[in-house]
């Protein structure tokens, strides 16, 4: 993994994570990311301010040229009253036009969808991103899982061939 630089650190610094979709990253192969608003109400901006949200079952739909977000979780805010949201209406994605027809001509073909992946708030603002993605097969989950197991292996090795060298070169020094 890259190490931040001082433009990611301010990123990371203004964003705070409400909610994450890990399962979409093992179970499709994301081909591309889009970072889009969201159309809230003033009870779901409160609920999600909580840290309260499941993304576990959403997914983008495309209709009439504009993009929703469906079976996205956000439970009912504990004060609120009769103006209270529903917990898993449908919710309006905020997109450039080139983006939603991109995403609607990709979406189409088959095999591919779109996906949550992280639901966040950036300078006060709750964003969702989003990603074109295409279905695994089983086969390529467990390739994915051999491949990531294989790659922390080697890097464990790594790791200890390393601080064998510096145990070493410490007693070098102290002799």
């Amino acid at each position: 993994m890259a190490k931040n630089t001082g433009k990611d650190k301010e990123k990371d610094s203004k964003r705070k994570l409400v909610a994450q979709n890990k399962k979409a990253r093992h179970d499709y192969l994301i081909i591309d990311t889009y970072e889009c608003g969201l159309v809230l109400t003033g009870t779901e901006v409160k609920s999600l301010r909580q840290g309260r949200a499941s993304l576990v079952d959403g997914f983008v739909q495309i209709d009439g040229g504009e993009a929703w977000l469906h079976n996205v979780h956000v439970p009912e805010y504990a004060q609120g009253t009769w103006t209270n949201h529903s917990a898993r209406r449908k919710r309006k994605l905020l997109l450039h036009r080139a983006e939603i027809d991109k995403l609607e001509s990709k979406s189409g073909e088959s095999g591919h969808t779109i996906v949550p992946l992280a639901l966040y708030f950036k300078d006060g603002r709750a964003k969702i991103e989003i990603a074109l993605a295409k279905g695994k097969k089983e086969y390529d989950k467990r390739q994915t899982l051999r491949e990531k197991q294989d790659r922390r292996e080697t890097d464990r090795a790594i790791s200890a061939v390393k601080r064998k060298e510096r145990a070493s070169l410490r007693q070098a020094r102290a002799e």
